[in-house]
């Protein structure tokens, strides 16, 4: 009777060394917070930032959005200042711990971020919080951001 499962033997692959992939950054059109356009140059042409500066300026867009908020994003976008102050309204230390770690969610999505720390919190006046902290990417050293909120 012919065996009705037959087995055979698979060739060896090679498998090449691969070197692990370089981060590569990607320039993109420079903005400008203060006046809530993209900066242009003398004859109206955008400004491009080099990959460094565009993923900075990503890291700043990511901690002044509300998840949620935005149709055109997804749900990994974006932070969750307002439900942290809510939630924890009579306590200040657990409202910057709930920014610290919802900053540090929106951040560590990107691939080229490797970590996010050294937060520190400035209370004005109780109308403003201002947050800095640590960001780095991989391929250069820590840069220091401050967030107004």
């Amino acid at each position: 009777m012919p065996n009705l499962y037959p087995t055979f033997n698979l060739p060896k692959i090679a498998i090449k060394n691969i070197e692990p992939t370089k981060h590569l950054y990607k320039s993109a059109p420079m903005f400008d917070y203060d006046s809530g356009d993209f900066v242009r140059d003398g004859a109206g042409r955008l400004v491009m930032a080099d990959g460094k500066e565009a993923y900075m300026e990503w890291c700043l867009k990511q901690c002044v959005t509300e998840r949620g908020t935005r149709l055109a994003y997804s749900d990994k976008i974006g932070v969750e200042i307002t439900a942290a102050i809510k939630d924890n309204e009579s306590d200040a230390k657990a409202v910057q711990s709930a920014i610290e770690k919802t900053i540090t969610e929106a951040l560590m999505i990107h691939p080229a971020t490797e970590y996010v720390r050294k937060f520190k919190f400035t209370w004005d006046g109780g109308s403003h919080l201002y947050v800095t902290f640590v960001v780095k990417g991989y391929d250069w050293d820590e840069e220091t951001l401050t967030v107004a909120y």
